[in-house]
């Protein structure tokens, strides 16, 4: 219940009699139901009623699951019975004449289709609704999310000691969904996206699309992988070497890695995506590299690998406590290497806790095939 009372300021903010939630992260955080079809109706009566008055919208083929696993706070209504003006109907018992819903999920053409079918019904469009629910993480969700980190950083030693010439980026990138399945020990688990692996030239590609270039000794290895457990993400990046670095080579990782930590020191309560990104680029920027570092220091982490908060240039998102995010700056040297470095920060009262404990200093990284 109380992830839903997150929700009851909305309703005098923004002079609505009801909350349409139609993401599915968002309904699994509320619910913890996992299916693919499924709406919710938050009300204001949620707090007046032992039971709540919040309604759980799905059809037919999940109805047993629901029945058996919804929180005693929602009511379970079948889809199947609404065909028609039903859902209006609904509404209008309600007293619902004014729904609320969450502006970054809802499409063009289905607003059109609601503001048809709910003619009595004012809709409104509410920003932010991910970021009020989930910015902030219980001890719960970061236990979660550790343990995605630790098994992650597990499956990667094990690869890496494991890395071959021969082998190609996209077995690489099939070991690592194969150990995020074997990790799973009867708890949910998987990849928290397809791995990026790329070799030698490849690496300075920052969404790289892995191919079946070979590995060969002396390759720039960089991998950015996350493990699902329980729901939560992971996500992870590090910058192998496969023989001594070059002088070029050292100066590089040595200026991303000095950019991340200084960034990590910053991550702090109140200060913003934007303030951790500008720490970060202004080291990278006067080493000479500004215009190889195209993308955001990183982003907020959680049910969804990217959520709130914004970790990039200008973002005014204010760093929360207990909300996780990462730190991930690059530099790309078009034709030859890149280097990124990402760990996955835990803000608290006593300031940033890094959640990754695999090696990064350049000696550490540095590895023999």
């Amino acid at each position: 219940m109380y992830r839903i009372k997150k929700l009851i300021p909305l309703f005098k903010k923004e002079n609505i009699d009801g909350i349409l939630i139609e993401n599915l992260y968002n309904i699994r955080y509320l619910s913890g139901f996992t299916g693919t079809t499924a709406f919710i109706i938050v009300t204001p009566k949620t707090l007046a009623s032992p039971r709540g008055e919040n309604f759980f919208f799905t059809d037919f083929r999940y109805k047993g699951y629901v029945e058996e696993n919804l929180p005693p706070h929602f009511t379970y209504i079948d889809t199947s019975t609404l065909r028609g003006e039903g859902f209006a109907e609904f509404l209008e018992n309600q007293k619902i004449k004014k729904l609320g819903f969450e502006s970054e999920h809802v499409k063009v053409n289905q607003y059109i289709h609601w503001g048809k079918k709910l003619k009595k019904v004012s809709l409104k469009p509410i920003n932010g609704i991910d970021s009020m629910l989930r910015i902030s993480k219980t001890d719960e969700e970061i236990d979660k999310i550790i343990h995605a980190q630790q098994c992650a950083e597990d499956a990667l030693k094990k690869i890496i000691k494991n890395l071959k010439p021969g082998k190609t980026e996209r077995q690489v990138s099939d070991e690592i969904e194969i150990a995020a399945f074997n990790y799973s020990k009867g708890f949910e688990s998987r990849i928290s996206f397809k791995p990026i692996v790329g070799f030698g030239p490849n690496s300075a590609i920052p969404h790289h699309q892995n191919t079946d270039k070979k590995f060969k000794k002396g390759d720039v290895v960089l991998v950015d992988m996350g493990f699902i457990y329980g729901g939560y993400c992971s996500d992870m990046t590090r910058t192998f070497f496969t023989k001594k670095p070059s002088d070029l080579e050292a100066q590089v990782y040595n200026t991303v890695l000095k950019a991340q930590e200084a960034a990590i020191k910053h991550m702090k309560i109140g200060n913003t995506g934007g303030d951790c990104d500008k720490i970060a680029r202004d080291i990278i920027t006067k080493a000479g590299y500004g215009k190889n570092f195209g993308h955001s220091l990183g982003h907020g982490i959680g049910l969804e690998v990217h959520e709130s908060p914004n970790v990039g240039p200008n973002s005014k998102d204010a760093l929360v406590e207990r909300c996780v995010i990462t730190s991930e700056p690059g530099i790309y040297l078009a034709g030859q290497f890149g280097v990124r470095i990402e760990d996955m920060i835990h803000v608290t009262k006593k300031g940033p806790v890094n959640l990754a404990k695999y090696p990064k200093k350049l000696e550490e990284i540095t590895v023999k095939i």
